[in-house]
């Protein structure tokens, strides 16, 4: 199979029509509630990112920078790292249009950011081999290894973070949270098989195993990894048959309103669920 670079697609990531490309993040939405998928890739309805979100992006944007600058061979001390994310605070702001609701919540988020990049490079981040692959964007034709049909458009992903171990490269992926969450793995499934499928076609080599590991924001902020198996014909199987249900839906231009407990976390339950009559 080719490895399509992101601007061979003719769209960034993060943009384009459904039939451009698909991603972990668009599939796992539609999985999650069809009708919050329409709204947000086919209407095109955006809302502010959130200050929790903002946080997010912050620690990813310190811990790409802090990668970057070890494989240049420029490394940063954690002080040089928290004061480069406390610069461009106000510009990323503004950039992502988030409000906070004080000064006082505002001045706990940077805290927050700060502390999560400090817990995270004294901890677990110290003892990181130099890096194969920081934030790399990856596209590849999605041809279903056991029929070898190809489905048509490419999949698409962003790839945190690749380390390289005694077995093959481990997969790592950032996440923030506010709580501990167990370690299930079907909680993760989509998004840890698409991204062995752009390691494997990308380099040819299989992953020696894949990380969550996740940020906590507890008032003492802690770093919990949770390692996942390199995926198996199982889990590619499975993927496909998501792939193909998602494909048909798209087909049919039907999005059904799907209520459950992810409707809680859902920012645009109030707004736009009310309205939905089938």
């Amino acid at each position: 199979m080719t490895l399509l670079l992101e601007e061979e697609l003719g769209c960034e990531y993060g943009s384009g029509g459904v039939w451009d490309y698909v991603s972990a993040s668009r599939l796992s939405l539609w999985l999650h509630c069809p009708l919050a998928f329409k709204l947000r890739y086919i209407d095109g309805i955006r809302l502010p990112t959130s200050p929790s979100q903002f946080i997010g992006k912050q620690v990813h944007a310190g811990l790409e920078l802090w990668h970057r600058q070890r494989q240049i061979g420029r490394p940063l001390t954690i002080p040089e790292l928290v004061a480069s994310a406390a610069s461009g605070w106000d510009d990323a702001v503004e950039t992502e249009s988030v409000t906070f609701d004080s000064a006082e919540d505002e001045q706990v988020a940077r805290q927050q950011v700060s502390s999560l990049l400090t817990t995270y490079l004294s901890g677990v981040g110290a003892s990181d081999p130099m890096p194969l692959a920081v934030e790399t964007h990856l596209a590849t034709p999605l041809i279903d290894p056991f029929s070898g049909e190809n489905l048509g458009l490419p999949l698409v992903g962003v790839l945190d973070l690749v380390l390289p171990s005694r077995n093959g490269p481990l997969v790592v992926d950032y996440k923030t949270s506010g709580r501990s969450a167990p370690p299930l793995e079907i909680l993760h499934e989509v998004q840890l098989s698409s991204y062995s499928y752009l390691l494997r076609e990308a380099t040819g080599q299989v992953e020696s195993s894949l990380e969550i590991r996740s940020l906590i924001k507890t008032k003492t902020p802690k770093v919990e990894i949770h390692a996942f198996e390199a995926r198996q014909e199982r889990h590619f199987r499975r993927l496909f048959a998501v792939l193909r249900e998602y494909l048909d839906a798209l087909d049919r231009g039907r999005f059904n309103y799907r209520p459950g407990w992810g409707c809680t976390f859902c920012n645009l339950r109030a707004s736009h669920c009310p309205q939905w009559d089938g």
